[in-house]
């Protein structure tokens, strides 16, 4: 956490990240939706915020949607259901990536039984570029994600973070680099 520029990001309050670095958002099951573009550090912020969890005695997993998807897809005994109940008991679950992975309904549906099973119980982060509109596409169902999302944001930070890539920061343009040679 003490790594992240909150200088290239000013749309970032820093407050609201440092609030939830005191881990009351675990001891509250609230969930938090770190939504922007890519490169702009939500991956970056959710994996400083499972240390900090961590170095304070919790559990934590981080897994991508992708991961988690071929997760649910997988043969039993490691796959389908199994898969739900593994990730089902960790105080802090991170999923990461939410919009890269169009998913199946059987992978929705899993998805929709993990935060069922999480919600008032457990906090889970989110990591997404989709305004929560989009997920219905994601899911394959409009009514599903609507579900999900009511589960969701019930007890919720939700943290928007409009911004340049970091990743990109140092780039130079092509044009530039042509304009110079």
């Amino acid at each position: 956490m003490e790594h992240f520029d909150f200088r290239f990001q000013p749309s970032l309050s820093e407050r609201t990240i440092r609030e939830l670095a005191s881990l009351h958002f675990l001891t509250t099951a609230t969930n938090v939706l770190l939504l922007g573009p890519p490169g702009v550090g939500k991956t970056h912020l959710a994996c400083g915020l499972a240390q900090t969890a961590m170095d304070a005695g919790q559990t934590a997993l981080f897994v991508t949607l992708r991961e988690l998807a071929q997760q649910f897809d997988a043969p039993a005994p490691r796959g389908g259901r199994a898969a739900v109940r593994r990730y089902s008991p960790p105080t802090l679950l991170i999923i990461d990536e939410v919009g890269y992975t169009q998913l199946s309904h059987l992978q929705a549906q899993a998805l929709f039984d993990l935060v069922a099973a999480r919600y008032e119980r457990r906090a889970t982060i989110f990591t997404s570029n989709l305004t929560f509109s989009e997920w219905g596409g994601l899911l394959g169902d409009d009514v599903l994600a609507t579900a999900m999302l009511d589960r969701l944001l019930h007890h919720a930070e939700i943290v928007a973070i409009n911004g340049r890539s970091y990743r990109m920061r140092q780039r130079v343009p092509t044009d530039a680099k042509s304009a110079v040679s």
